[in-house]
């Protein structure tokens, strides 16, 4: 691990031995689970599996992934995570509305997305994705759309009293939002957002604009 993955090189810690834990029902807002078995096109001695307890952000702790390699824990690293593995790194990186990166870098080749436990909710998602490709492909379009709309409007709405600061007034002048939206409809885009953020998140569809949604 070198190069640009020095400093998450400093932010690992051995692990303990423990046994990886099967995923719960009940886990399905706090926990994201994905694995790398042995391929042909990746490590073929050892399966491995990332666990991330997202419920260290509800207490303002950091969030930290759990490397368990034939199930047994492994290492430890907050996020960004970079974890040295046989012929190459998995790397894994979360946004404010869930995992964004979870992926096997090999020395050489295209790096590969590791792939959900099927009981998550990233799990779960694919499986839609799966079984019903038209279905899935309507709802990435509809939250693709509800970001979109949203901030937009949002960004109307912030440039007016943003534009009677005296500095940027005097300079650029004021701007009247053509858009003034009640409050209950105001409330109704910002959760609308939230949902579509998580729903690319389930999908690790990672975009900037997610995190503006998000702000």
């Amino acid at each position: 691990m070198a190069g640009t993955h020095w400093p998450a090189r400093r932010r690992l810690k051995p692990g303990d031995g423990r046994a990886l834990q099967r995923f719960r029902w009940w886990q399905l807002p706090l926990r994201s689970l994905f694995w790398l078995r042995p391929t042909g096109g990746g490590p073929r001695g050892a399966a491995y599996a990332v666990d991330v307890r997202h419920w260290a952000q509800l207490d303002d702790a950091k969030v930290r992934a759990h490397l368990f390699v034939n199930g047994r824990h492994a290492a430890e690293s907050k996020l960004p995570a970079a974890f040295p593995v046989e012929g190459g790194t998995v790397e894994v990186a979360m946004s404010a509305y869930g995992i964004k990166r979870c992926h096997y870098v090999p020395a050489a080749g295209p790096a590969r997305r590791l792939a959900p436990d099927p009981a998550s909710a990233e799990g779960r998602r694919a499986r839609l994705e799966a079984a019903h490709p038209g279905l899935s492909r309507g709802i990435g379009a509809a939250s693709v759309l509800m970001l979109v709309v949203g901030l937009g409007l949002n960004l109307l709405q912030l440039a007016e009293p943003i534009s009677q600061i005296p500095p940027i007034a005097e300079r650029v002048g004021t701007f009247t939002s053509p858009v003034r939206l009640p409050l209950w409809l105001n409330i109704a885009l910002a959760a609308g957002a939230a949902l579509a953020s998580m729903e690319r998140a389930l999908r690790l569809r990672y975009t900037p604009l997610l995190d503006l949604a998000g702000n």
